[in-house]
């Protein structure tokens, strides 16, 4: 029943491209480190490039596991997990490569301008994907979607507007002065570094770029 594929077949992509939520799963290299394992649903933030390459517009949370692992030497290894709650059942993995973008960065911009950016997009997370891997879902329950949640977007909104207001002022020390109240101070306090002390965001949380996103309060 499971099948194998040394990069993703068109029929699955547009299957891929269909579900309302995928799962991140990465691990730190030492024998001790945590695994990690990340729900993902905000929509339209999966995006695949090529049968070999996709990438995800990764959202602020309480943590940085991801691109930690993602940035140990060495490491980068990352699974993507799709399941079918509706439908025909099917499990579907993409394993790869992983590369970090921050925010604020040539690289962010090029894949996420400021008039597609999310609110609380801190990163984009490049795969290369080296193998893609099908099996029954047998065992994977039935749902219905009803619909997405708003509220991390809305609470990251909320965040960044402090920052809009602040736009990147800099102090006598050519330093940024962060709102306390703002995304970035958050990324400042929770993101710089993994449940293990790895190095998480190097960069974001210290960029003048002001964090405009497509949010609509009204949603």
């Amino acid at each position: 029943m499971a099948k194998f594929y040394d990069e993703i077949p068109p029929q699955l992509m547009e299957w891929i491209l269909k579900q309302q939520m995928f799962w991140v799963a990465t691990a730190a290299l030492q024998g001790d480190g945590h695994v990690n394992v990340s729900p993902k649903a905000t929509p339209n933030c999966f995006h695949i490039e090529s049968a070999t390459r996709v990438w995800y517009e990764d959202l602020t949370g309480s943590g940085i596991e991801t691109i930690s692992h993602m940035r140990q030497p060495g490491n980068g290894r990352i699974t993507i997990l799709f399941n079918a709650f509706e439908g025909p059942p099917r499990i579907l993995r993409l394993w790869g490569t992983g590369t970090v973008y921050e925010f604020g960065t040539p690289e962010y911009d090029y894949f996420i301008p400021a008039s597609t950016r999310k609110a609380g997009s801190r990163a984009v997370i490049v795969i290369d994907v080296h193998k893609v891997g099908t099996s029954c879902g047998f065992g994977v329950p039935l749902y219905k979607f009803e619909t997405h949640r708003t509220m991390l977007e809305r609470w990251c909104d909320q965040m960044e507007g402090f920052d809009r207001l602040n736009g990147g002022a800099e102090s006598q020390q050519n330093a940024i002065v962060k709102d306390p109240r703002g995304i970035k101070s958050w990324w400042t306090v929770e993101n710089l570094a993994s449940f293990d002390g790895l190095p998480g965001l190097r960069s974001a949380h210290d960029s003048s770029i002001p964090p405009i996103s497509t949010f609509d309060k009204k949603a």
